[in-house]
């Protein structure tokens, strides 16, 4: 199927070394060309990759039904946070289960990111703290992020890091991917030495892995 009634967003980058074609969590695609490609080559990679950006976009819009949100709400653990706008404020900041964040649509986009960022951490880290101490093993450092493909990592050298976006899913996911990255500390691989110790200290995880594995994808504010 040909890319002309598909509309797309090109991006330039310095960076790229080749055509780069991506779906995001709402539908969009956005096409990535190195400095000199050409126009022409983002609408022959779109019509290339036609049926790949139809599956993925399917994808995103089951994921997306299977969790409908309340209008003027976001989700947190697993609970619902009504937004109450504000043209004067500039930060977002929770009070209860309202959250006080700015009028302006993207002001208060980025606002609400920051504060998922700021919220993550504080419920991640004692998580990680608790998980660490009864594996018996220690991290060096932890940071949130907003990876595309990845709900969290952990390197050969002990530094965390962990998706925000895990907050607008239920909290035993949130739970269940903490314990995934501590138990990394102690076994590196997904052997199944691995996979019996995140057993051993969280037992049914598969029924989170699951869960992440079919709505992870909606996700996103």
């Amino acid at each position: 199927m040909p890319a002309a009634d598909l509309d797309f967003t090109v991006r330039r980058s310095d960076r790229a070394r080749s055509v780069r074609v991506r779906v995001e969590p709402d539908g969009a695609v956005v096409v990535t060309l190195p400095r000199r490609a050409r126009e022409r080559d983002a609408r022959a990679a779109v019509t290339e990759l036609r049926p790949w950006i139809d599956d993925r976009r399917a994808a995103f819009a089951s994921a997306r039904a299977a969790l409908p949100r309340r209008q003027g709400t976001v989700p947190y653990l697993g609970s619902a946070l009504r937004l109450a706008p504000d043209a004067a404020r500039t930060r977002a900041h929770r009070r209860g289960d309202l959250l006080h964040v700015p009028g302006n649509e993207p002001a208060q986009r980025a606002a609400l990111e920051r504060w998922y960022r700021r919220a993550a951490r504080a419920e991640v880290e004692p998580r990680l703290e608790r998980a660490a101490a009864a594996l018996g093993v220690t991290y060096r450092a932890i940071s949130i992020r907003d990876q595309r493909t990845r709900w969290g990592s952990c390197s050969s050298t002990g530094a965390m890091s962990f998706n925000w976006r895990l907050l607008l899913g239920p909290e035993d996911v949130l739970d269940y991917v903490v314990w995934h990255e501590a138990c990394h500390l102690v076994v590196m691989d997904h052997s199944p030495r691995f996979w019996g110790l995140l057993a051993e200290h969280l037992p049914g995880y598969d029924e989170q892995r699951r869960w992440l594995r079919l709505h992870g994808a909606a996700l996103h504010l």
